[in-house]
């Protein structure tokens, strides 16, 4: 069960206004799907994009007479998200009637948990703003997402596309402690990470699969909570932090001029850079919640449970802290790696390719990062799009660390594996890309400048830094061939330095 201390939010985020510094409070609301072939009482499919209205049934449809029965898998997907969060599962829990009418919601209620939910008080560890701090979670929730209005299909009417109906989502709530955008917005790409690992949740925000309610007020620094409003349906974390800035300044501005803070929903218009009203704020009484008679308390056993938690995968902060101690990573390098499970799964790959598991990690770290990460993120695509694998990688290090190439050399022979792929070490002693580590070579070239220089190597003797120049030449003389550590050394010697 997660610790119940408050985070430790400092005052390093204040927000300058006319009567003085403001401080931000911040929590959020984070619906995210959950991932699973079909909806949370009823076996239509969850699949996106389908033609509206092809994936309801007759209990999505709210046909009289149809009763809800719960999917085990919706279920576990919440345990293992709960667990995921360090937090309290709770063995019994309930499913309530949430009552509010919308052309979307077919039945005039949405099911959901209110007083009992699956999930109760956890925590997400977040990097943000130069600290590490912990963000508690308040509750995780099952409930049933709302059908679709389309508005803009003809100009006299509105349509409803029941497809999502009835898809599970799971609402996560955290605790005020956020005081700052980037904070929120770091929360949420935790949160999206951790998810995502877990597989519980693909973390789509374009497609609506995970979007944040965000709770926003401000207050003097040190002074009693301010009135919140919350901001729907924010759908990229961009966004997340510019609606955040923009209600910050909303509410200052209103405040510092003699007015006050009504609290209610609002909406984000990212075109504009401003927040609008859509209506008062509701409170838990107005949805006159109550058990729903057609869904019995769901009652988990513990071994259920534990079995669940035993076959979860290894999480990012554990993860991270295993690149650090196993591979010698720095911890920003980790968790560059880390914030994807798709590019932790390939660094394991590249160092999980030979036998007796020596190649070097930082060594692969720097190419996964630099070199494949950095080209990748220039052409816009991710790392499962990759045109040179794990092996290919794992290959250039090995050429790297056995001396056999430069780093220059690595550098072009990347280039060649991009463009026409191929196996490294082939295409370095076809094309005879192998570094010249014959020492009798290189003294040769290096007497042959020196030779060719004496105003340099007069030039060199009164200011050591000038060896670059001689570096420079020899290795433009080698076609960048001659290893780097054997030049600098013999014209050390021959110069005298």
């Amino acid at each position: 069960m997660a610790s119940k201390a408050a985070a430790a939010a400092k005052p390093s985020n204040l927000i300058p206004g006319a009567t003085g510094d403001w401080e931000l409070v911040i929590g959020l609301e984070v619906h995210a799907q959950v991932a699973s072939k079909s909806k949370l009482f009823s076996a239509s499919s969850t699949e996106f994009g389908a033609e509206p209205n092809s994936h309801v049934s007759l209990v999505d449809a709210a046909m009289p007479g149809m009763l809800p029965v719960i999917n085990k898998e919706c279920v576990a997907q919440a345990i293992r998200t709960g667990l995921g969060l360090k937090s309290e599962i709770h063995l019994k829990s309930v499913f309530d009637r949430k009552n509010y009418f919308y052309p979307d919601l077919p039945q005039g209620y949405q099911i959901s948990q209110y007083k009992q939910p699956i999930v109760g008080e956890g925590e997400v560890e977040i990097d943000a703003d130069g600290e590490t701090m912990r963000v508690r979670i308040e509750r995780l929730h099952l409930e049933q997402d709302a059908g679709k209005s389309l508005h803009d299909q003809h100009p006299d009417y509105s349509y409803v596309d029941l497809n999502r109906s009835g898809v599970a989502l799971m609402e996560i709530v955290s605790k005020p402690d956020m005081r700052s955008s980037k904070q929120a917005q770091a929360y949420v790409t935790k949160l999206r990470t951790i998810l995502r690992y877990l597989g519980t949740c693909d973390g789509d925000m374009e497609k609506g699969n995970l979007r944040a309610d965000v709770n926003v007020s401000v207050r003097k620094p040190g002074g009693p909570l301010g009135t919140r409003c919350e901001i729907k349906n924010v759908n990229s974390i961009r966004f997340i932090g510019q609606a955040i800035e923009v209600e910050a300044r909303r509410q200052i501005d209103i405040i510092e001029d003699g007015g006050k803070i009504d609290q209610e929903t609002r909406l984000f218009d990212a075109a504009k850079g401003e927040t609008r009203s859509m209506r008062s704020k509701e409170e838990a009484h107005d949805y006159r919640y109550f058990p729903d008679p057609d869904l019995l308390p769901l009652e988990l056993t513990q071994s259920f449970v534990d079995d669940l938690k035993q076959h979860l995968p290894e999480l990012p902060d554990e993860k991270r802290a295993r690149f650090v101690k196993d591979f010698g990573l720095s911890v920003y390098d980790a968790n560059v790696l880390v914030a994807e499970r798709e590019r932790a799964d390939y660094f394991e790959s590249v160092l999980g390719l030979i036998a007796d598991g020596k190649r070097d990690g930082k060594l692969a770290a720097n190419w996964v990062i630099n070199e494949l990460l950095g080209r990748l993120n220039k052409e816009g695509h991710d790392i499962a799009d990759s045109k040179v694998t794990a092996k290919q990688i794992g290959g250039i290090v090995d050429l790297i660390a056995s001396n056999a190439i430069s780093g220059k050399i690595a550098k072009d022979l990347f280039e060649i594996v991009w463009s026409e792929g191929g196996d490294p070490a082939k295409i370095v002693e076809d094309r005879g890309m192998k570094q010249v580590t014959d020492t009798g070579a290189i003294e040769k070239a290096v007497d042959e400048i020196i030779a060719a220089n004496p105003d340099k190597v007069e030039q060199a003797k009164a200011k050591p830094s000038m060896i670059g120049w001689f570096v420079g030449q020899v290795m433009k003389s080698t076609g960048g061939k001659a290893n780097p550590a054997a030049v600098n050394d013999i014209l050390k010697a021959k110069l005298g330095l």
